[in-house]
């Protein structure tokens, strides 16, 4: 059990946590909560022993082992596949032991450190990580490309997987689907909930919270408040608790009504498609949902459009790709006002080519892209961020866009998006990953645009963000097309999904728990393409190799045990047969006075000399024995 005991903490001077006392118990698995800079880093720090307490005291079971996944990847040559098996301490250093052992042709040793490799089931450890490494989007071809290979997104999935190998007792995640796609949140998040260990998770993506944890812990205003069930309950607990205070209920009513009518005009408007009925449920939901965030800092609204063509944008028979290879053929489609659309498909099926093409990033190889007059793409991807200048504040990044609008204007703005005071002209290049977003999506907003293309908006955002870039979608009154792994965005913002795999880009006729199950799917049918006679063969090779390595392993474990006890019983009876050599040596044993214990010393000689002499026997034996077995 994990105890905290009145315990402050702080970095740089700053109390971020302050007299906090919780437990928790082998197996729970828990959501960590709370702001920005609110401490939650801080205590994962303080748990891997990187950070002390100011004050009380932290408990922890005394040999545990933590997992946490590594900020930084070097440029290692090392392969990917056994880059993740080195999260596995255990099997790494049996495997050294074991290299050591057959180097000095120690075979007992070899024998012993075979066995414990067995009970760890070290044989299959590069089956487990092959598995890790799936869920996580990495091909076959990729098992064997060193680290130094992969982009920085691909070495977070890299240290994500080595986390996750690894025989922890603890596993400590800090925003892990930050970088994935969603068909590896959705595998994540099922490993996750049966993982045997304590699990303390960061994380912004509420559906991904309620799946996998049973607790959370919030943290605000330097209190640290556990709470029983997943993100959602906690929403509930605390709306009722902001309730308490009559003028964030009063908010939080205003806001439930304005939720309410808008739930009401789109259920008017919407069709009987599975999608719309789950996006109705999701807006329905989000009553309450607002409920929990009513005190948020971000309050903005997308400003109206200065035009609104119909079509917006139309693709015919259009194929998109690199160079003259096309990735996506034959797609059809047409962008209206209102259309909101989301890209679902696997890693590297095309969804972000597909997004660069109707952003007009490139071009399409054959077929046409037709913009509708007066059409103002507003479209957000990570690369954007490296185009934020470093040297300029939010502010001056405002007034590149509106020279001609009042700065108290611009200010107003910007604090919509908790860009207030000083910080409205603090130099952005320090800004973390999520204020960076943020200053990006406010400066896409300002710009009014029609269609909205966005490419995993909320990687780096934090709950009230996401919240409020949720709400701001619901009035949008363009089109929207979106990718993202956040499962609640999707839910609430779009009407229909294309699925973009094996080359095209066709409607996708069901909802997100259709896409989850049509990946399960895909997981079966590629096991079973993968089952080849040729890697059948190969397999139960294997199996009989692994079958004859048991059997010679059971046939030398009862052996070698018995060498073992046989040696340490020679070395006693051998010890005391040199004592009795020494005392028969003396000359005062041969009285006639001395004559019983003379008898019984000789007797016992005589006995010690055939007992030694079997023994002697027997090792020769058991030594014949092994030498006779398979090597292994």
């Amino acid at each position: 059990m994990i105890s905290l005991r009145q315990l402050t903490l702080a970095r740089a001077a700053k109390v971020l946590i302050e007299d906090a006392s919780v437990q928790i118990h082998p197996g729970q698995k828990i959501g960590l909560t709370g702001a920005n800079g609110s401490g939650k880093s801080s205590l994962f720090a303080l748990l891997l022993g990187e950070l002390h307490a100011e004050v009380g005291d932290l408990f922890m079971p005394p040999g545990w082992m933590i997992a946490h996944v590594a900020q930084e990847t070097p440029a290692l040559d090392q392969a990917a596949l056994e880059f993740a098996l080195d999260g596995d301490a255990v099997l790494r250093q049996v495997e050294r032991d074991l290299a050591a052992a057959s180097a000095a042709d120690d075979g007992h040793r070899v024998g012993e450190l075979h066995g414990r490799l067995s009970e760890i089931d070290g044989y299959g450890a590069r089956a487990r990580a092959a598995e890790l490494l799936h869920g996580l989007g990495f091909t076959d071809a990729d098992f064997a490309k060193p680290v130094a290979a992969f982009s920085g997104g691909w070495r977070v999935r890299l240290n994500l997987a080595q986390a996750l190998m690894s025989r922890s007792d603890l596993l400590l995640l800090d925003e892990p689907t930050n970088h994935l796609d969603l068909d590896a949140v959705i595998w994540l998040e099922g490993w996750l909930k049966s993982y045997p260990g304590t699990l303390l998770l960061i994380s912004h993506d509420r559906d991904f919270l309620d799946a996998v944890v049973t607790h959370i812990i919030h943290i605000e205003n330097r209190v640290l408040k556990l709470y029983t069930g997943g993100y959602s309950d906690f929403e509930r607990q605390r709306a009722a608790q902001l309730a308490v205070q009559q003028s964030l209920f009063e908010k939080q009513q205003r806001e439930r009504a304005h939720l309410e009518s808008f739930v009401e005009r789109f259920r008017a408007k919407a069709t009987k498609a599975r999608q719309a009925q789950s996006r109705i449920k999701a807006l329905a939901r989000m009553e309450d949902v607002t409920a929990a965030h009513v005190d948020s800092p971000f309050t903005f609204r997308f400003r109206e459009p200065a035009s609104a063509p119909d079509p917006l944008l139309d693709l015919r028979e259009a194929s998109v790709g690199y160079g003259t290879q096309p990735i996506l053929s034959n797609i059809e489609l047409t962008l209206r006002p209102g259309e909101r659309i989301g890209l679902l498909g696997r890693n590297g099926a095309g969804k972000s080519t597909l997004i660069k093409l109707l952003a007009g990033e490139i071009k399409p190889l054959t077929g046409t892209r037709s913009e509708g007059k007066g059409l103002a793409i507003g479209y957000f991807a990570q690369h954007q961020l490296e185009q934020l200048r470093p040297d300029e504040s939010p502010l001056q990044h405002m007034l590149r866009l509106a020279p001609q609008t009042r700065e108290q204007e611009l200010r107003d703005f910007l604090g919509g998006f908790d860009f207030r005071g000083d910080m409205a002209q603090a130099p952005c290049g320090p800004f973390s990953g999520g204020e960076k977003s943020r200053l990006a999506l406010a400066l896409l907003i300002w710009q009014r645009p029609n269609l909205l293309l966005l490419d995993e908006p909320t990687n780096h955002l934090d709950m009230e963000m996401r919240h409020a870039l949720n709400l701001a979608l619901q009035e949008f009154d363009g089109g929207v097309v979106l990718v993202s792994h956040d499962r609640s965005l999707l839910r609430a913002t779009c009407d229909r999904f294309l699925l973009v795999a094996d080359g095209g880009a066709p409607a996708f006729d069901g909802d997100l728990d259709d896409y989850r199950d049509w990946l399960n799917q895909q997981r079966i049918q590629q096991s079973a393409a993968n089952a080849s006679p040729e890697k059948a063969v190969r397999r139960e090779q294997r199996a009989a190799t692994q079958a004859d390595r048991q059997a010679v392993l059971a046939k030398r474990r009862p052996l070698v045990k018995e060498l073992e006890q046989l040696e340490k019983k020679l070395a006693g009876w051998q010890s005391e047969k040199a004592q009795l050599d020494q005392r028969l040596a003396d000359t005062e044993l041969y009285e006639a006075s001395q004559r019983a214990l003379l008898h019984g010393l000789l007797k016992r000689q005589g006995e010690l000399t055939q007992t030694i002499e079997a023994g002697e026997e027997r090792w020769l034996e058991l030594h014949a024995a092994l030498e006779q077995l398979p090597s292994l």
